[in-house]
């Protein structure tokens, strides 16, 4: 092969068609509902009693339908702020309908208007609670509950914000359910406490569950692959994603002990988070219209007669903030998705918050990051230009050698072989030593993507948002021209056809990265000026050297 460059092209093309059949898996065309889970079949209800033993390894989940988009006279709706969240909780099953995260705002050109990650109007997500047991003693997500205000507002000076509301069966049972909200948190405590003054014994499995519905392709970015659905984390199995798809083929029956369950979007997340040690069942299902639920249950739990329980969960809704989710549940942080390079990525991205943390700048984090990471790869990058400039070096020779045995094929190749180890000259040493770098960039490319702090943050004049594109196109268009040079200081391809399709890189890759977020481009654009110095020095080097070797 005369030219490493015709290696990382074929490489580059490799990757792409990797990248489109991952792309068709993730977001192509999906399947239409079951007929388990198209409108025509009933609604399952809650389960009257506990399931005996002949079904007690599949028993059927807690129903779910869709919100409706306003309450009715019969409910209401509840709202509730603390210093980083509002939310809604509607009394028609007492489910969390509206939840806005106040810190970050939708876009930068509408300051005042937060994220909304729960919402009952639209494209659904919803978070719901309830128990499995007899209905006359069970509240689930559709009962009616009664709340002592409706409306609650975290104090200057208040810790914590306690929302309870109330149902009674009017025979002795009454259950008290309560959201407990505290400063500077995006946790959400579930506290379920069960009076029974009755006579008999209360049976009962606690259940919470998250409703989406599937966005498709709504609010997309086309140039920026990230994914939109549940995952289920447990210990035996790890971090596994349980995509729309998966959910509308089959329903998921899985136990298991210090687990959890969550919708994830990018950059967002919302998880319900069981108590630790004890053992719940994770289940899907697929409804009408294409929404879907992902929920977890309790075992069966008893209250006798004149006896109470309090049952708890967690609910975390809110950013991927990686060092908050380590401390909240285990695997939680995995929600921030790095894919199969997630090893290389916390490293790089724990050296982005050391910068961050000299700097208080995330684009300069980068601009350092990516001249630690060009130090680290210094030798192999050198090997790899002296390599270019030794071939660049021969271009002449290799010229000489096809004039005169153009038509003869294999003798070509055996004298420019025989050529190669004369001058100890490797043909591929300018393309191995960039394979061996490719997964630490595709990794720092994960964690600039995924990475919540990167969202909506200035770097400097006209850039004042490195995770959306360059409202002027500066800095790709730099970028092309720093691909030209970079071209100019390498050796051209000996075959007149890969010239042609090497001279449109620049043109191609400046399209590309028009779109991508400015901090990704900002990152290319640095590496390949560092690139085009070290490059340059290299070929300068050599060329001083040949005269003395002569």
């Amino acid at each position: 092969m005369d030219n490493a460059r015709f290696v990382l092209f074929v490489l580059f093309i490799f990757l792409s068609v990797m990248l489109w059949q991952q792309w068709q898996m993730d977001y192509g065309p999906k399947p239409e509902p079951t007929a388990g889970s198209s409108a025509a079949v009933p609604e399952i209800q809650p389960e009257p009693d506990v399931p005996d033993s002949t079904r007690a390894e599949s028993p059927a989940p807690p129903a779910a339908k869709p919100p409706p988009a306003a309450p009715t006279a019969q409910h209401q709706r509840i709202t509730a702020v603390t210093d980083v969240v509002r939310l809604e909780i509607d009394t028609e099953g007492g489910d969390i309908r509206m939840l806005d995260l106040l810190d970050y705002p939708e876009s930068k050109d509408h300051p005042d208007k937060p994220v909304r990650l729960f919402s009952d109007d639209g494209l659904t997500f919803v978070a719901q609670s309830g128990f499995l047991g007899n209905e006359a003693s069970a509240p689930t997500h559709h009962s009616l509950w009664r709340a002592e205000a409706t409306q609650y507002r975290l104090a200057d000076g208040q810790a914590e914000l306690r929302i309870p509301l109330v149902w009674s069966n009017g025979q002795g049972v009454t259950v008290t359910k309560t959201y407990v909200l505290r400063r500077g948190s995006y946790d959400i405590g579930l506290e379920q406490r069960v009076e029974n003054r009755g006579q008999t014994g209360w049976t009962g499995r606690q259940y919470v569950q998250l409703q989406r519905k599937d966005p498709g392709d709504q609010n997309k970015n086309q140039f920026v692959r990230t994914y939109t659905g549940g995952v289920l984390y447990t210990p035996e199995e790890k971090y596994e994603k349980i995509s729309f798809k998966d959910m509308a083929g089959e329903n998921l029956n899985r136990k298991s002990k210090d687990g959890w369950i969550a919708m994830i979007q990018h950059y967002f997340l919302a998880a319900w988070i069981p108590p630790a040690g004890e053992e719940h069942s994770f289940y899907t299902k697929a409804l009408s219209d294409n929404h879907f639920v992902i929920g977890a249950y309790s075992p069966t739990l008893e209250v006798g007669p004149n006896a109470e329980k309090t049952f708890k969960t967690q609910l975390f809704a809110g950013p991927k903030l990686q060092r908050v989710l380590e401390h909240t549940a285990p695997g939680l942080e995995l929600t921030v998705d790095y894919g199969v390079l997630t090893l290389v990525a916390k490293p790089i991205f724990w050296l982005l918050e050391q910068f961050h943390k000299i700097f208080n700048n995330w684009g300069w984090a980068i601009i350092f990051v990516t001249v630690t990471l060009k130090a680290l790869f210094f030798r192999l990058s050198a090997a790899s230009y002296r390599s270019m400039a030794n071939m660049r070096k021969l271009q002449p020779k290799l010229q000489a050698l096809k004039e005169q045995y153009g038509s003869n094929k294999q003798e070509l190749n055996m004298k420019m072989m025989e050529m190669y180890r004369k001058e100890k000259v490797n043909p591929l040493g300018g393309c191995l030593p960039i394979v061996v770098q490719i997964p630490v960039f595709i990794a720092l490319y994960w964690v600039l993507v995924e990475t919540v702090e990167m969202r909506q943050a200035p770097f400097v004049l006209w850039l004042n948002d490195l995770s959306s594109k360059d409202p002027y196109f500066i800095l790709p268009l730099i970028m092309g021209v720093s691909m030209f040079i970079q071209q100019r200081l390498s050796p051209p391809p000996a075959d007149p056809v890969q010239a042609k399709v090497m001279q449109f890189f620049p043109i191609m890759f400046t399209g590309f990265f028009a779109f991508f977020p400015s901090g990704l481009v900002l990152y290319w654009v640095v590496n390949n000026l560092l690139s085009i110095l070290q490059q340059w020095y290299i070929n300068k080097t050599i060329g001083k050297a040949v005269p003395a070797k002569a």
